[in-house]
């Protein structure tokens, strides 16, 4: 069997095929992501190998999905059961940075006319992009469209070989800017393919865009960074604002918590001299609604932790300690201005009446079991399916509901005095690496080494290796280390968690599999300067993308 021959028309295969999908204008986390699901349906619905074969393509509907969504998928099943697997996400995120050039962000040759008004108040080097005439404008076309196209053509030229030697396996799947619930639903189907089928899976490769360092060097990522997002609730005491030390200002709290963990590199894990970016915060608030002179009651937040080489509980145990000795820090401070306050106003000196106390989600729950039992359980019950119809309606999000739970939680709590919770925010992604998940096996190793020998060969083009792409990719779905005391965390630490949301550890562990990204160089990814090397999409990509599949299939390429 040998390596397709990237000729002309098959760049022009991809550059149609890419058009398409891009007008496809599959928004995230809306209804919209159906146009994708249906372009790739069509698409490959329109092929001779998948009419004769229509069990080898379909659509695998995600469990109680507010908006029908489904991952796609088609198949070319040749001789042996080595499978490789490529995945792709079809969901874009929103225009509105376009602002009056909206209506041309997904017809690419249209938006390129139209920048030609604006260039001037593009970045020094997407303006040098735009003139240079070599990048491809568009929203999708770089984030992540373009790698899916290639994806598709590819398989659709394995499937008019009769020789085809081992399976590929094509996945859309919605939602990858948002929660991941189409790669979620991916594994299972995966897991159900494999069963099916007696699959060997020996690689996941991903096309997402690679963003490159030195200009001459592209990237090949040999894993996929983690992401937790863990949630910060304070319940204070509430008191006049002429009576501070009645009370407890959860904000004061809050904010030595933030301080302590805003871009914290103590938080930041390094493999190598690859790190993960330090934590921020994505959402902070209090909960009062309108003014008046009492200070606010709760106060909650979230913040963005990546990860290299830790998994839930680790990263739990650094946030519950964060947050102990910044109620200590507060309390103690409080306490000093107290004490000063009562010998400048000749009181007896005393302390307050406030303790230091932290609990996660799961604890919390527990002590409004055991204090209210049944009465709570069917409460809380009533409570997570209101809050579900919600989230699917659009009359909430999933952040003000995962704190609507927690204010619910406390209406059964006895103890009144001040505390801080803490848990985790949907979704998470394990971090994964080859270099940790699989580092007894040397294949994946002995491929990079090949595909940088054949891009050097090929193209007199240098590809370097990183082991994690930082960009938050599918990839992490790959494989898993500890499923089980991930989902044991998860369960504990996540209200929704089972129910709103979930993760099957166990369809992941079935599949696990090494992983690489490859996919064309791309710059500028969420922005109206979003842009792909031509150079990369048409030619380049698929030709190392052929090239990987056809040695990770057959071990050597004609």
């Amino acid at each position: 069997m040998e390596a397709i021959e990237m000729k002309k028309n098959l760049a022009t295969e991809i550059k149609e095929t890419l058009y398409g999908y891009v007008a496809a204008d599959s928004t995230s986390n809306t209804k919209k992501e159906k146009k994708a699901e249906k372009f790739f349906l069509d698409y490959f619905g329109s092929k001779a190998y998948f009419q004769q074969h229509p069990e080898y393509y379909g659509a695998y509907p995600i469990k109680n999905d507010a908006y029908g969504r489904a991952a796609v998928w088609a198949m070319v099943k040749g001789e042996g059961n080595d499978t490789v697997v490529l995945i792709h996400h079809n969901d874009v995120v929103t225009v509105e940075d376009y602002k009056l050039l909206k209506d041309y962000a997904y017809t690419p040759d249209k938006l390129y006319e139209k920048l030609a008004e604006i260039k001037t108040s593009f970045h020094k080097e997407a303006l040098e992009d735009y003139d240079s005439e070599k990048y491809l404008f568009g929203r999708g076309v770089c984030d992540m469209k373009g790698g899916g196209s290639i994806q598709m053509v590819l398989l659709s030229e394995y499937a008019k070989q009769p020789d085809f030697k081992g399976n590929v396996i094509v996945l859309g799947v919605p939602d990858e800017e948002n929660l991941s619930a189409g790669m979620r639903a991916g594994v299972e189907l995966l897991q159900e393919l494999k069963d099916k089928y007696q699959l060997n899976y020996k690689m996941m490769i991903n096309s997402e865009p690679h963003q490159r360092k030195n200009p001459d060097e592209g990237i090949f990522s040999l894993g996929s960074i983690g992401k937790l997002m863990p949630f910060v609730y304070i319940r204070g005491y509430l008191a006049h604002a002429g009576k501070v030390f009645e009370g407890l200002n959860p904000v004061n709290i809050m904010s030595e918590i933030v301080r302590r963990t805003e871009i914290n590199m103590a938080l930041s894990d390094t493999v190598g001299n690859e790190a993960a970016p330090p934590p921020t915060w994505l959402y902070l608030r209090e909960n009062k609604l309108s003014y008046d002179v009492s200070m606010p009651l709760t106060i909650n937040g979230c913040l963005s932790i990546l990860t290299l080489n830790r998994y839930p509980a680790e990263v739990m145990q650094d946030i519950r300690k964060i947050c102990e000795e910044s109620f200590d820090v507060v309390l103690e401070d409080m306490n000093k201005n107290y004490q000063f306050f009562l010998q400048q106003t000749k009181q007896p000196i005393k302390k307050l009446p406030w303790e230091s106390k932290v609990v996660d989600f799961g604890q919390l729950y527990v002590e409004a079991e055991a204090s209210y039992g049944e009465v709570f359980c069917n409460a809380y019950a009533e409570k997570i399916d209101e809050l579900e119809q919600a989230i699917e309606t659009g009359s909430t999000s999933l952040i003000l509901a995962n704190f609507s739970l927690v204010d619910f939680v406390y209406n059964y709590i006895d103890d009144m005095s001040p505390r801080v919770v803490i848990g985790l925010m949907p979704p998470y992604y394990p971090n994964v690496s080859n270099i940790t998940n699989f580092k007894d096996d040397a294949e994946w190793e002995s491929l990079y080494e090949k595909l940088c020998e054949y891009t050097k060969e090929e193209f007199g083009q240098t590809y370097t290796k990183e082991y994690f792409y930082t960009g938050i990719s599918d990839l992490s779905y790959s494989s898993i280390q500890n499923p089980q005391a991930v989902a044991d965390e998860l369960r504990q630490s996540m209200p929704f968690y089972g129910q709103i949301y979930s993760l099957s550890v166990n369809s992941i562990r079935e599949i696990s599999m090494p992983c690489i990204n490859i996919g064309p160089w791309g710059k500028d990814f969420h922005k109206i300067t979003e842009r792909v090397l031509k150079e990369d999409l048409y030619n380049r990509t698929p030709k190392i993308l052929d090239y990987a599949i056809h040695t990770i299939l057959n071990k050597t390429v004609q």
